[in-house]
């Protein structure tokens, strides 16, 4: 930050009201060039929060923030907002452990209404606040902030057709980044809305349709040709037809950049009644022009060189799990015309942008709906096709209904490969996917299995798209472990793990699944050289488990570790104790080793596998004591 910037003088809300148009136009780039360099150094949500700079300015400029709440849809649009309202001199620790979260968060200060990360929640969550003003009889605005790919989704329009039916005061922006409108198009939709939003023409309104309704013989018929008149005008010059008959004052498109227009604007709108929807037009990656150009690339972004966009070098030669999955899916579908891939507006981020190449036809983005997806695949499948349906493992949470009812509870073969599986990083506990384990495996019907490895990804791929029933692949974010890959996928034996290290004398026996397989073989490597032997099992499958596999090492070592990167609480380690109660196995010592009971913050995935004690070093750690051994 250079000293005598505008940005320097700036900390809360209130000292940008004090500002002039062009000090507040000098402040939007002072914090896109703070944007573009602390994200180019922790990597973030990049392009999103760079559209909305003059948005969240104006935002808090007109009206009273914190008393007025202020909520945030996702979040990744939200910098600015955080720069602005006293995290200036921490937002160089965004995303880092200890740092400010890359996302709205309540504890983290009372600007942050609502605590975000998944979409389309903020219409929903603004409704809830709004009846809560009412029944506390309090007097503030309330404002949503909605993009357009969110409001898509159907709990926005759950949100929408609730709020519109209530006609309780509240504003929902709506940030469209996608749609272009040309200057005039944009200078005439705002010279409209000005004029149908000032007060002056608000009361004239008011006052003619009050004299027409007291003329006895022709004052109904003429307000209802008024009305009629109104609304024709409008559907004509402006698209907001749908929201006004849901029940919304319509209000745009606005040009997004323009802050003199957006503060006149929002002015005029504060004095409204009921709900209204501003509809304002934004650039995604505005002010950075590779994110202008490349908007897909810098949405969510690692750290990267400002001057070329261009991120540090690395070893290209080991695919990342993302990539094993895409370019596999595509090697089965050159085989198999019934398999079809189905994502949640996520085809680059699953990896499926090769398939969407390769068979058009075959590709279905349905937005951000993971609910319709899932339930849209099971329709498929009832004609014989065998969808593969990619979302990151926190998304698909939200269609855990349409998993139970719709897929499994028919037996459908469904696959669900469940990207970002685990810690995930900087991105925090809204987006840790710590839990399908839990919630899949209580699910009749249904294999749950995760790879090693990038290897073994490729067959369990083709294990789920052959079994012929529900099947779900979860699998960590980034690298694989760079092991050899087979020539061909072939299938596995379903519910049947693997000993991946041994020893002619046996003291305990680690069984590990998915990503802690790895670490799990480094700690009996180690544990070995201390002098205690250690077995390690591969499980492969949470569902069904090896049996015969678990109860032998039961048996014959009678000391066991189970180590996932899943919530310890109904996960894999639950599900081998409760098999050993089943199979009448008691005199076993069972330690598991997990995610505790709490939600993990963020963090680099090495540091959170380390505070939750599934590193290679805690590990052996676990096995030691279990030993007797400190």
């Amino acid at each position: 930050m250079q000293k005598n910037s505008v940005l320097e003088k700036v900390a809360f809300p209130e000292d940008i009201k004090k500002l002039t148009l062009n000090e507040l136009e000098t402040l939007a780039a002072e914090i896109r060039e703070e944007i573009i360099k602390t994200v180019s150094k922790n990597g973030g949500h990049l392009a999103s929060s760079l559209g909305t700079v003059e948005l969240t300015l104006a935002i808090h400029y007109v009206f009273d923030t914190p008393k007025d709440k202020l909520i945030w849809d996702v979040g990744h649009q939200a910098y600015a907002h955080k720069i602005i309202t006293g995290r200036k001199d921490r937002f160089h620790t965004l995303r880092k452990r200890g740092g400010i979260s890359g996302f709205p968060r309540r504890e983290e200060s009372p600007y942050d209404a609502f605590s975000v990360g998944h979409s389309s929640t903020s219409i929903s969550a603004a409704t809830g606040i709004a009846e809560a003003k009412c029944l506390n009889g309090e007097n503030f605005k309330i404002i949503a902030v909605i993009g357009d790919g969110a409001i898509s989704a159907g709990m926005a329009f759950e949100g929408l057709n609730w709020a519109g039916d209530r006609r309780k005061n509240l504003i929902i922006i709506l940030n469209d980044n996608e749609m272009c409108i040309s200057p005039n198009v944009g200078a005439m939709s705002s010279y409209l809305n000005r004029v149908m939003t000032g007060q002056t023409v608000i009361k004239f309104k008011s006052e003619i349709k009050g004299f027409l309704k007291s003329i006895p013989s022709i004052g109904p018929q003429m307000l209802k040709f008024s009305r009629q008149l109104e609304e024709s005008l409008k559907a004509l010059v402006v698209p907001g037809a749908l929201f006004e008959e849901l029940g919304f004052t319509y209000v745009g498109p606005l040009e997004g950049h323009r802050l003199d227009r957006l503060i006149r604007n929002m002015e005029n709108v504060r004095e409204l009644e009921g709900p209204v929807l501003i509809h304002v037009i934004t650039k995604k990656g505005k002010g950075y022009t590779f994110a202008e150009k490349d908007p897909a690339k810098f949405h969510g972004i690692a750290p990267f060189r400002v001057e070329t966009g261009e991120m540090p070098d690395s070893d290209q030669k080991i695919p990342s799990y993302t990539q094993m999955f895409g370019s596999t899916l595509v090697k089965l579908a050159q085989d198999n015309p019934r398999i079809v891939a189905v994502t949640a507006a996520m085809s680059d981020g699953t990896g499926l942008d090769q398939f969407a190449r390769e068979f058009p036809g075959r590709f279905y983005d349905v937005g951000m709906a993971e609910q319709h997806g899932v339930t849209f695949a099971a329709g498929l499948a009832t004609e014989s096709f065998i969808p593969v349906v990619a979302i990151y493992s926190t998304f698909i949470q939200r269609a855990y209904d349409q998993i139970i009812h719709d897929v499994c509870l028919q037996k459908l073969p469904v696959v669900l490969a469940l990207d970002r599986g685990g810690f995930v990083g900087a991105d925090g506990p809204t987006h840790h996917g710590l839990f399908d384990y839990s919630y899949l495996r209580a699910v009749p019907n249904i294999v749950v299995m995760a790879p090693k490895d990038e290897n073994e990804l490729q067959h369990m791929l083709k294990t789920a798209v052959e079994c012929g029933c529900p099947a779900s692949i979860r699998y960590p974010r980034g690298k694989g472990m760079g092991v050899p890959l087979d020539d061909q996928p072939v299938s596995l034996e379903v519910g049947k793990g693997e000993v991946v290290f041994d020893a002619d004398h046996t003291d305990l026996a680690l069984v590990a699944i998915g990503a802690t397989v790895y670490p799990a073989i480094a700690a009996a490597k180690t544990l070995n050289d201390e002098g205690i032997s250690a077995r390690v099992i591969n499980a492969r499958f949470v569902k069904p488990l090896d049996v015969t596999l678990l109860c032998d090492a039961a048996k014959s070592v009678g000391k066991i570790i189970t180590v996932e990167e899943n919530a310890l609480m109904g996960g894999f380690g639950s599900a081998v104790l409760e098999m050993f109660e089943e199979q009448g196995i008691h005199d076993v010592v069972v330690k598991r080793l997990g995610i505790r009971d709490e939600f993990a913050e963020h963090a680099s995935q090495a540091e959170l596998r380390k505070t939750y004690g599934i590193d290679e070093e805690s590990i052996v750690a676990a096995a030691r004591l279990m030993m007797g051994k400190s």
